[in-house]
């Protein structure tokens, strides 16, 4: 998936290598500019939590969920593995789209009027390639199903956890659970979505608090892992 799109983007970014030089320097003139600098420290604020957990999910505390299943007797390199997520999702593809939707604003600056998000990536794309966005639409897919995949994941390793052996409260998050998906299917998608980004919030206080709390335990074993390999060399 990751793969497919990255391609897709690149043949994109070769077809408009003539205004790479514009786009990185419209990248870094708008990064470091004030009024970049002021909307960056919003976007973090609100924005950067709201879709956190829909981008590489550093500092939320759900990955860790589907690291700690994995087998090893190293636990430090389980988290140079995790290390990976905010790289290839932040680093490389968002770079990618990036590039691909700045260099086409070069050739056309009003090809993204009135759209944002995906819409203004797959008008990108389709500027460049006409039956591209039908890349796009799947690779939109194919992302959205792999979240809902994790997730769902995600969503079961806690729920067997929060009830144990209890019948009584496997009941009643039974019940919750029933009650979420009527509520759900009930009321418009963009408050289902406004209280998600709520509780995404939430379990973002605590973990990141941990996070600073057990940094010294975490360091002590980066350090001893780190020895250990030297010494093996």
């Amino acid at each position: 998936m990751a793969i497919f799109y990255s391609v897709s983007a690149l043949v994109i970014i070769l077809m408009n290598a003539e205004a790479l030089p514009f786009a990185v320097n419209a990248i870094v003139t708008g990064a470091f500019s004030p009024e970049g600098v002021a909307g960056g420290m919003i976007g973090v604020i609100v924005i950067g939590v709201q879709r956190a957990v829909f981008s590489n999910e550093a500092g939320i505390g759900s990955a860790p969920i589907a690291h700690s299943a994995v087998q090893t007797k190293e636990p430090i390199t389980q988290g140079y593995v995790s290390m990976l997520e905010p790289f290839i999702d932040t680093v490389v593809i968002c770079t990618l789209t990036a590039l691909v939707i700045v260099t086409t604003f070069y050739y056309d600056p009003s090809f993204n009027v009135g759209l944002d998000g995906i819409g203004m990536t797959s008008a990108a794309f389709e500027r460049n390639i006409t039956w591209s966005p039908l890349l796009i639409a799947i690779a939109g897919m194919l992302f959205a199903f792999s979240t809902m995949i994790a997730w769902a994941y995600y969503g079961l390793k806690g729920f067997t956890y929060l009830v144990g052996e209890h019948a009584w409260a496997s009941n009643l998050f039974k019940l919750i659970f029933c009650s979420f998906i009527v509520i759900g299917s009930s009321i418009p998608l963009t408050a289902v979505l406004d209280f998600s980004d709520a509780l995404v919030f939430l379990i973002c206080v605590p973990n990141i608090i941990g996070l600073y709390v057990l940094a010294p335990v975490v360091k002590k074993a980066f350090d001893t892992y780190n020895r250990d390999v030297r010494s093996q060399s």
